[in-house]
């Protein structure tokens, strides 16, 4: 019984940098991994980052370098800090938790001009 909320998304020029924020709130005793998926027209949903409640982290090879996921268990936040950002980055990016139910927050849209 989990709801996540995403924030952060907006338009940027290639190079640049946003910070996502999802916000975990509902009924739950404690949230396992948390992480990002992003899904461009045309393409498969894919994993960009995820983290375990413990700190562990995973990136996409394509995103390695660049993208940073961080998590705040005290706020139920999990953040993620993408620089050097490329056209190919543009996607909707949603929020993953498990608890250890799979739940998925709304997205939020991310788009790099270049």
């Amino acid at each position: 019984q989990v709801r996540l909320v995403e924030s952060g998304g907006g338009l940027v020029q290639a190079g640049g940098s946003l910070r996502l924020s999802c916000a975990a709130s509902g009924s739950f005793f404690r949230i396992n991994d948390m992480g990002w998926y992003r899904q461009a027209p045309g393409k498969q949903r894919e994993l960009v980052a995820v983290i375990t409640s413990g700190g562990m982290t995973n990136y996409a090879d394509s995103v390695k370098g660049r993208f940073t996921i961080s998590r705040d268990n005290a706020k139920n936040t999990v953040y993620l800090q993408m620089n050097s950002l490329k056209p190919e980055d543009t996607a909707v990016y949603y929020c993953n938790a498990k608890s250890p139910g799979n739940f998925w927050g709304q997205g939020t849209q991310v788009t790099v001009s270049s």
